[in-house]
């Protein structure tokens, strides 16, 4: 069985988490009563047994942006604690004057590997994150992306088709970063026109080599663990950037609303393995090894 690094998983405590309390916060992914609680590691590890998943990076999850530091100190406590996840991505806010501050506080922290901030805007209202299309080209944003290099720190890059000439920019204003694209560029939907428009902004972004992409979160806007819709992402991504450049991520808990892990797993392997050993290799294992993840 092919062992697997989960480059892109979530834990929670609710009480920390201001969209899991109070009135619903809309989400890209839709309603989520079903995971409005605590998510701790020891269920994410009972939900992937026999998965092959043998390390994991973290992703924030959206804290208060005052609590940025407080994140990474829980996921690091817990994984001081149980050995999970071996990597972490925190949030700092790249929208501030001067982020240098924020990421001197985390980079005390022996796990973390990189930052995101949510970038994403889409012209249907309930998938927005970002306040205007072109945060990601923000001059606080770009002077403080090119900052992380100082840290050693990738950026997790967030966006959707249509910003992807912008994120362009700033991927290739900084060729001594890593960019790992979230989601692979959220593919919203699989008739004709959004394919193409997701492929030509996928298209944009390979031709910066420091730019990864992330096969995670492919239920997103679907709400279903769709096998064909997967082998299309998949076979499309390789194509563009070559399996050398992509990497699997569960998105765990979030796909938990709509499939089990293991049958996750089973349709990912099931598209990879249909490119060969060395796309299962790469995307499985070799991709994510930029995030330096270690042994627990």
């Amino acid at each position: 069985m092919q062992k697997i690094i989960d480059s892109h998983f979530h834990i929670w405590r609710q009480k920390d988490q201001p969209w899991l309390v109070g009135p619903m916060v809309p989400r890209i992914f839709g309603p989520y009563e079903a995971i409005r609680r605590d998510y701790p590691i020891e269920e994410f590890l009972a939900d992937g047994q026999g998965s092959g998943v043998e390390k994991g990076v973290y992703v924030q999850t959206n804290w208060a942006k005052e609590d940025f530091e407080k994140e990474v100190a829980f996921v690091s406590e817990v994984a001081s604690g149980t050995g999970w996840p071996h990597a972490i991505v925190g949030y700092a806010d790249m929208t501030v004057d001067d982020v240098r501050p924020q990421l001197d506080r985390l980079m005390k922290y022996p796990l973390l590997r990189g930052v995101r901030m949510q970038l994403h805007w889409h012209e249907t209202p309930a998938f927005r994150f970002a306040p205007t299309a072109d945060q990601v080209i923000d001059p606080k944003v770009r002077a403080n992306v090119g900052r992380l290099k100082d840290y050693d720190l990738s950026f997790d890059l967030q966006l959707f088709p249509a910003q992807m000439k912008d994120g362009l920019q700033l991927v290739g204003e900084n060729p001594q970063t890593n960019f790992i694209l979230t989601h692979c560029g959220m593919l919203t939907a699989d008739d004709p026109a959004t394919v193409e428009e997701w492929k030509e902004g996928l298209g944009i972004l390979a031709t910066a080599p420091n730019l990864y992409a992330k096969l995670s979160g492919l239920g997103t806007f679907v709400h279903r663990n769709d096998p064909a819709l997967i082998r299309l992402v998949y076979d499309t991504a390789i194509d563009i950037f070559g399996s050398e450049r992509l990497m699997f991520g569960s998105n765990f808990p979030i796909e938990k609303l709509w499939t089990s892990h293991a049958d996750l797993i089973a349709a990912h392997r099931e598209a990879a393995a249909a490119r060969g050993s060395k796309a299962e290799a790469d995307i499985f294992w070799n991709t994510a090894a930029i995030y330096r993840p270690v042994d627990g």
